[in-house]
């Protein structure tokens, strides 16, 4: 029996067969000119989720900041250091993708 992920999800687009994940395929979120290229301040090292609950109102979508800074955020969690720049889709690019 298939099932679908939520749309907030990272494995959205991984098939789900019997009871275990699929081959993961992963979520695309390309560069855009909407983007903004922010400082993470103290309150969100480690913490990509209340970052996301901040600009997206919803902590669901911690992944998108990995997904479009692959090569810094390597570990969505640790890799989450104040200081660093990381680019942050925008909300209306985010509602496109989902």
């Amino acid at each position: 029996m298939a099932k679908r992920h939520k749309s907030t999800s990272p494995y959205y687009k991984t098939p789900v067969k019997d009871f275990y994940l699929d081959i993961l395929r992963k979520r695309e979120i390309p560069a855009n000119a909407n983007d903004l290229l922010l400082v993470l301040e103290a309150k969100y090292e480690g913490r990509p989720d209340l970052l996301a609950s901040d600009l997206y109102g919803t902590p669901r979508l911690w992944w998108v900041f990995a997904v479009r800074n692959m090569d810094l955020l390597i570990d969505p969690v640790e890799d989450m250091k104040t200081g660093l720049e990381i680019f942050v889709p925008s909300k209306d690019t985010i509602a496109e993708l989902i």
